[in-house]
């Protein structure tokens, strides 16, 4: 789970005024032979960290390891979860036993990949001397936590080769979403017999093994990284791309020349960012493209500091800001204004539950709540973010529009990030600046952030026992149509109470080559080669 700090400014989302840098012509060649259809340009401006999935929690790593290992499962073209490595998965009644059957696969090396191959990787991840970072993402296996945190050992967690092509996974409590975990790199396999042989198996294109649709042919650090067709991947006749070139400079600019000079056949989100000046002129040509993301940014209130100990009052400051201005002037419309907590990438109701830039209805409540508190003059009230030029300007444009509608006026603090974060989680703040990106593209992600009153990550103090009632049923319920009727009721309280104010929800934007298709971009905003080719 990723609390957002300043990703929504690599997403690019500060509008410029300044002129148009970038033509933008986009000089993509007319015509490719053959051999270029099944060869990909890419560049990754930071360059690659690691190859492992146990190390990968950077973009470039994340998307390198997506391309060159499979898992039990994989997001599909059409956004829906497929089986992969896996070939079928029965579940117990009380939805905490997988039993997962593995189809014939091979590692790029030829060796054949087993139910082993999974126990160890998971095992080896959730090893405390390995400190991976992503580790917490197994904990909903048996005993993984206590297994991580060294209070238990790792041959107590709930994951077992039964055979050769037989895994048996327990969970600590029901999880309807453990298929989408199983598509996470966390959950990759690794090769026992490479790994073990030598621990800088991932740092080197000559040493590296996995089992996805490419294989590392070369890799210099910082410089250049080429990816070929893994002739060993079981469902290899849906590879169309031959090769995939990635070169590794720095710099938004120097990235989108190179596009525009048809020498790349992307540029963008999610290895890079378009220049912010750039945008524009972009999407006037039509190039540019934009997908909504697991991400959201929000305003928080401390319901135990008045006024917002009033429900009336924090639905009037919600309801009082302006989303599509905002969008519109600030984020140069390359984000979503959001009516709702859980982002459009995994929604339970799209359009919302209350309306935008409700103006009458602010006042209106705004009023009926100070009556109710007894007020005939709000106290003074301060909106904390951490030191951004991008998070300041969002704050004073609704800054402005709560004096305007509300007639209130409120006092902008803007503080050194692990400053405002130490602030929010004791409490010393009334609205506070925060955003979330989900590591899972499901709507518990986001709700259940607010299920526990003084829970790590619920600063708002609030709760409400219908809605943890909702949240309990929702992990057993193995319908997953009522499933989600349960979870968008929780959402409904959450949003008729308020104690967080859903401002939009991220995007990734880039540009791409127009006769390339099958990129598979998740709702996580991970992306995926093996789909991809040229028309």
């Amino acid at each position: 789970m990723k609390v957002a700090t300043n990703l929504f400014l690599a997403a690019g989302v500060l509008a410029s005024s300044a002129g148009i840098v970038h033509a933008a012509e986009a000089k993509q060649q007319t015509s490719t032979t053959a051999s270029e259809k099944r060869l990909l340009r890419l560049n990754i401006s930071d360059g690659i960290y690691t190859a492992d999935p146990a190390l990968a929690e950077d973009t470039s790593s994340i998307a390198l390891v997506r391309a060159t290992f499979d898992g039990l499962t994989r997001v599909g073209p059409d956004g829906k979860i497929q089986l992969s490595v896996a070939q079928k998965i029965d579940v117990s009644d009380d939805l905490k036993t997988y039993t997962i059957h593995l189809r014939d696969t091979k590692w790029s090396n030829g060796d054949p990949v087993t139910a082993g191959d999974f126990e160890y990787a998971w095992k080896r991840m959730l090893d405390p001397e390995k400190g991976s970072n992503y580790a917490y993402m197994l904990y909903y296996l048996q005993n993984a936590e206590k297994a991580n945190l060294g209070t238990l050992g790792l041959d107590k967690v709930g994951v077992t080769a039964v055979d050769a092509k037989t895994l048996k996974v327990t969970l600590e409590q029901p999880a309807p979403f453990f298929t989408e975990l199983l598509t996470l790199p966390s959950y990759y396999p690794v090769n026992k017999k490479v790994v073990e042989a030598n621990p800088l198996w991932a740092e080197n294109a000559s040493t590296h093994v996995g089992n996805g649709p490419f294989t590392i042919e070369t890799w210099t650090r910082q410089e250049k990284l080429v990816l070929v067709k893994n002739k060993y991947y079981w469902d290899h006749a849906a590879v169309k791309l031959d090769r995939l070139d990635f070169t590794m400079i720095r710099g938004e600019n120097e990235e989108l020349t190179l596009f525009e000079e048809g020498k790349l056949d992307w540029a963008g989100a999610p290895l890079n960012a378009l220049p912010v000046e750039a945008k524009s002129a972009l999407k006037q040509k039509g190039l540019l493209q934009k997908q909504p993301i697991a991400g959201v940014y929000w305003y928080k209130f401390n319901t135990e500091q008045q006024p917002f100990t009033n429900v009336k009052i924090r639905r009037a400051f919600a309801y009082a800001i302006n989303r599509q201005e905002l969008v519109d002037s600030v984020l140069d419309s390359v984000q979503y204004p959001a009516m709702g907590l859980v982002p459009l990438t995994t929604s339970l109701k799209k359009e919302g539950y209350f309306k935008d830039n409700d103006k009458e209805t602010a006042k209106k409540l705004l009023a009926e709540g100070m009556k109710e508190l007894g007020l005939t003059k709000l106290p003074p009230i301060s909106l904390s973010f951490n030191q951004s030029d991008a998070h300041r300007v969002i704050a004073e444009t609704i800054q402005k529009q709560w004096k305007d509608t509300l007639g209130v006026d409120v006092a902008l603090e803007d503080k050194e990030w692990k400053a405002h974060l130490d602030d929010m989680r004791d409490g010393q703040y009334q609205i506070g600046r925060m955003g979330w990106v989900g590591d899972l593209n499901d709507p518990i992600n986001y709700l259940e952030l607010f299920k526990d009153k003084y829970g790590e990550l619920n600063d708002t103090y609030w709760a409400n026992s219908k809605y943890q009632e909702l949240l309990n049923q929702s992990a057993t319920e193995k319908d997953p149509e009522k499933r989600k009727q349960l979870l968008a009721a929780a959402e409904a309280i959450i949003m008729d109470e308020m104690p967080v104010v859903p401002i939009y929800f991220f995007t990734n934007q880039w540009v791409q080559n127009k006769e390339l298709k099958g990129v598979v971009m998740d709702g996580l905003g991970n992306i995926d080669y093996k789909w991809a080719h040229k028309e």
